[in-house]
């Protein structure tokens, strides 16, 4: 059963963003439309399709959802966590009958939602340029929700380490959107030599992608890349060990309040 405290603190970081459409919601939404205008249509009827039977801006839709759905997962928890110790209300939270496990699960859980929102609203947005069919559902309910929680596991720890609003800023703009571009946003691995696949894998943007695409195309780079061995469970692999890091994650998170890791400082 969850305890009273615990729903306040979800509630109320969930109201935190949901009181605030237009720097939450709008600015992704308008974001996408023009990468949906310009990459989908204007540059989409030119390129030939990344893979067979797949059209360009169809192509698109899952990285630019998982792009969507990580970024806010991330910025709303390390805001939140960061603003709470700039302006130390986060010391009440701290002292409240909360256990560790309850507070992390809390901001994290509230952020994942906001990222899986943003993420929705990007494939309502796709949908409105292309058709698109829902090929493995639970799949990608399954990779929606670990791939929210984990970068809003993340967030947490961003929101500990930054010194400054500038820091959250260069984690974001800065780390996760590169790493995300190329993470096979725009193109195929199939479409690379061999060498720059392999490099590619060390890139985990590579998995979420691939698996969110998995899940809403029925397409994956994994089966075509891997071995012949192993393709026919490479997306279940990819969600398996995306799984266990959100919970090594979470449990690093745990442990940083436990120890008051930039909450005491």
């Amino acid at each position: 059963m969850l305890s009273v405290g615990f729903r306040a603190l979800f509630r109320r970081e969930l109201l935190r963003f949901v009181r605030r459409p237009k720097n939450t919601f709008m600015p992704p939404a308008i974001t996408n439309v023009l990468y949906f205008a310009v990459f989908g249509i204007i540059l989409g009827g030119r390129i030939d399709e990344p893979v067979a039977g797949i059209g360009y801006i169809l192509f698109l839709v899952p990285g630019l959802v998982v792009l969507g759905t990580i970024s806010n997962a991330f910025e709303n928890a390390s805001f939140s966590i960061f603003h709470g110790r700039w302006n130390e209300y986060i010391h009440e939270t701290l002292t409240s009958p909360l256990s560790y496990v309850e507070m992390v699960v809390a901001y994290v859980g509230a952020s994942a939602v906001r990222g899986l929102i943003v993420g929705v609203i990007i494939a309502v947005i796709g949908r409105l340029f292309v058709p698109i069919s829902i090929e493995n559902g639970l799949f990608l309910v399954a990779t929606m929700v670990v791939i929210a929680a984990l970068f809003a596991g993340f967030g947490i720890i961003g929101g500990l380490v930054a010194r400054d609003f500038d820091d959250l800023t260069v984690m974001n703009q800065f780390i996760l959107r590169p790493l995300v571009f190329f993470g096979a946003v725009f193109y195929s691995l199939t479409m690379l030599p061999s060498t720059w696949q392999t490099v590619s894998l060390l890139n985990p943007m590579v998995y979420m992608v691939d698996s969110v695409r998995y899940g809403l195309l029925g397409y994956s780079d994994m089966l075509e890349i891997a071995p012949a061995a192993y393709a026919e469970f490479a997306p279940y692999a990819s969600l398996g060990v995306l799984t266990l890091l959100t919970i090594g994650v979470i449990a690093v998170d745990v442990y940083l309040f436990k120890i008051g890791y930039g909450l005491t400082d």
